[in-house]
């Protein structure tokens, strides 16, 4: 059996996070507790597949995905992004950004070099508070574990009233986010209704030849007459 081999690890306020390879497959763990696994990426892909699906209002030219990861969200728009399209990747762990850089070249690190993406390591919280209004046709958001912060607690205002507002100011008129979230939270999707929000709720599954879905996605459109 082929050893499990940690490639990388960073301190955090709330513990440690780190890297490991096992057999060819990558994995993030915080704290002992697996965040993400390159062989469970449904979830992150369909993410994508979801915000970039055609927007009535008009076509897709800036895209914004809150939360890197092992950049299985990024690789899905790239697929079908614009060749004049601008895609803002905000990370807020540096370490992942280097990771990415220095060992997932050959998962989905090398999509960092492309010409379309702008890479920001930073919070992307004030980044969409003080983004101009309409700077961002499609919001994608996997930051830490969705509604229910696991990473960082800061996090959670993401998805608070005030962060979804901001969200919703951020977005042009014809404009869509996607939230990433562990599992059905009706709280949270009253939430981008009350804000605005028209949505719909898309289950996802850890991987395609999974039974049953685990996780959501809260697909919210912004309704221009707000």
């Amino acid at each position: 059996m082929k050893p499990r081999v940690k490639l990388g690890e960073t301190k955090l306020l709330g513990g440690t996070m780190a890297l490991f390879e096992h057999d060819g497959a990558y994995s993030v763990n915080f704290n002992g507790q697996e965040l993400m696994h390159s062989k469970a990426s449904a979830s992150e892909r369909l993410l994508g597949e979801l915000g970039m699906e055609a927007l009535a209002g008009g076509p897709i030219e800036r895209i914004l995905i809150g939360g890197l990861g092992l950049g299985f969200t990024l690789r899905s728009v790239m697929e079908t992004a614009a060749k004049d399209a601008r895609v803002d990747v905000v990370e807020l762990v540096p370490e992942v950004v280097e990771w990415n850089l220095q060992h997932l070249q050959s998962l989905n690190g090398s999509l960092l070099s492309d010409s379309r993406v702008n890479l920001h390591t930073e919070d992307v919280g004030p980044m969409i508070r003080n983004a101009a209004e309409g700077s961002w046709d499609v919001i994608l958001m996997d930051a830490d574990n969705g509604p229910v912060a696991m990473v960082a607690d800061a996090n959670v205002s993401l998805y608070s009233n005030t962060g979804l507002r901001a969200i919703h100011t951020a977005l042009s008129p014809h404009g869509r986010a996607v939230f990433w979230s562990a599992g059905p939270d009706v709280r949270f999707e009253n939430r981008l209704k009350r804000v605005g929000f028209n949505v719909r709720t898309v289950p996802a599954k850890t991987h395609d030849g999974a039974r049953q879905s685990s996780y959501r996605l809260y697909v919210a459109e912004r309704d221009a007459a707000i």
